[in-house]
């Protein structure tokens, strides 16, 4: 058998699970999961590796309409993902009566490559209601295989896998073979504090909240790492520090437990807080933050 690689891409509304799919498929945690939308910002790929095949995952944001200069360089990442596919995922569930974002569906059923639709969450839902979406959702996507998935039990998971080994192309690897990702460790760390924001600040704040990694200092037995936590009005920057300190220690604290799984090895964090008034808005911060 000739070695397989390939692009797998992941896109759909915000909060139809799609970082929770790809944690599900590469293993590991990758991307933040929440139950807010639009967590994910960025193209996040993960990769797959066996004898015989490599799968380069790539999760999305969601889909949406722009509100922000922000969600421009959200929707440029959907866009390349989706022309990048050597196989597509859309994901769906049982609540979607219709993808929120009419041009990316176009996209879709315009695409010559494999279509996989995955109506996830099915565990959410009767056997009536998912069998409605499969007609619904066959009927807009007629070239793409349908079927219902848990991507939080792992229902459904092992056919995603033998339509995705089916579909990617012969091809020598695209990555070192021991690859598990092409995002820097910095990268990781920062996410995991703003999936902390996400967890315990509501309303627009965990939105308006940019992590920067000002310094990530590897010893023998520690890693210390500085994080600024970035926010756009004074406010904001209040609400994230709370009462005597008390949102600020709690968001490291738990940000803190979790990297020192993530990177197995004991973590000293420093967080502060920063305003940067309106960079969501801002073509030359958002490029100065990596969108």
């Amino acid at each position: 058998m000739e070695h397989k690689s390939g692009f797998v891409s992941i896109v759909g509304s915000p909060n139809v699970g799609k970082s929770t799919l790809m944690n599900r498929l590469v293993g590991e945690k990758l991307s933040i999961v929440t139950s807010k939308a639009q967590t994910t910002r960025h193209r996040i790929l993960g990769i797959v590796n066996d004898e015989d095949h490599q799968i380069v995952f790539s999760d999305t944001p969601g889909v949406v309409n722009s509100a922000y200069k922000l969600h421009d360089n959200m929707m440029d990442y959907v866009n390349s993902s989706i022309q990048d596919a050597d196989v597509l995922i859309f994901v769906t569930d049982p609540y979607e009566s219709e993808m929120n974002h009419k041009e990316t569906l176009e996209r879709i059923q315009r695409l010559n490559v494999p279509v996989l639709c995955l109506i996830n969450k099915m565990d959410l839902s009767d056997q009536e209601k998912v069998a409605e979406k499969l007609t619904y959702w066959q009927e807009r996507l007629p070239k793409a295989n349908v079927f219902p998935i848990s991507a939080l039990h792992g229902f459904g998971i092992d056919g995603v896998w033998e339509e995705i080994k089916a579909n990617i192309p012969e091809s020598p690897p695209y990555y070192d073979k021991d690859a598990m990702t092409d995002r820097p460790m910095r990268f990781f760390i920062s996410e995991i504090i703003r999936e902390k924001v996400f967890i315990h600040c509501k309303k627009e704040i965990p939105y308006a909240t940019q992590i920067e990694i000002e310094e990530y200092i590897e010893e023998e037995n520690i890693t210390r790492i500085r994080a600024l936590i970035i926010v756009e009005r004074d406010s904001q920057k209040g609400i994230i520090i709370g009462r005597g300190g008390d949102m600020l220690k709690r968001i490291g604290y738990e940000a803190r437990k979790e990297m020192e799984k993530f990177i197995d090895k004991k973590v000293f964090l420093e967080t502060f807080v920063k305003v940067d008034k309106d960079w969501r808005g801002s073509t030359q911060k958002l490029k100065k933050y990596g969108y």
